[in-house]
């Protein structure tokens, strides 16, 4: 196996994985539709941030200490896991606010900046400890022999962000079309209610998974 090779067999399997709905397409969807383009595009990035760091970690062997350590990825997993749920939560109290009460649901009353959209992104797929036990999985799998695992890691872990940027885009671009179409403080109110609850559904399975350590 070359490098090309490698690099080409593990585009194809990580375009089947970005695809498929999850919570990273969640949060780039919602910051799509109810918050700026801006804010939407950061969040994208700093998923892509988080993904790069764990294909560095797992190319280093730090994931090894994680998939080796009972302590450390139940430590890991449960501040994924309530930081997702908390996140989820604060989005069903804002959906289920009465109108008179949350301004701020109105979409054309959009917020958020760059570096909130880069923090909630990075922060989320740098607390899931999936993602390094999905790499630790994967990547070993696709390094050429004679050649760098280092080296290999970080071309795989931006040849997945590639792919899933490129797929965010879409995502944002398809999410501020929608949002153009039912621009309404109620349209906004159901995203925060289906966001959150996809999100506290994710980290309830991320606590559930701790818990059977």
């Amino acid at each position: 196996m070359t490098i090309t090779s490698a690099l080409i067999g593990f585009a194809a399997f990580a375009v089947l994985l970005t695809v498929i709905p999850g919570l990273d397409t969640t949060l780039v969807l919602r910051s799509s539709i109810t918050r700026s383009k801006t804010y939407s595009f950061s969040t994208a990035a700093g998923i892509q941030l988080g993904t790069i760091v764990w294909g560095v970690a797992t190319a280093t062997g730090a994931t090894l200490l994680l998939a080796a350590s009972d302590l450390a990825y139940r430590m890991l997993t449960v501040a994924g896991a309530a930081y997702l749920v908390i996140m989820g939560v604060l989005m069903l109290i804002k959906g289920f606010k009465k109108a008179q009460e949350d301004a701020e649901a109105a979409l054309p009353q959009i917020r958020g900046n760059a570096w909130q959209g880069l923090g909630l992104g990075f922060m989320t797929n740098l607390l899931n400890p999936k993602v390094g036990v999905f790499y630790l999985a994967t990547i070993p799998q696709f390094v050429p022999e004679g050649v760098s695992p280092l080296l290999m890691g970080v071309l795989l872990a931006l040849v997945h962000s590639v792919i899933g940027m490129s797929w965010f885009v879409l995502v944002v671009v398809g999410g501020r079309t929608l949002s153009k179409k039912l621009r309404s403080e109620a349209f906004g109110q159901w995203i925060d209610r289906i966001a959150g609850g996809v999100i506290v559904a994710f980290g309830a399975q991320l606590a559930v998974g701790a818990a059977k350590i």
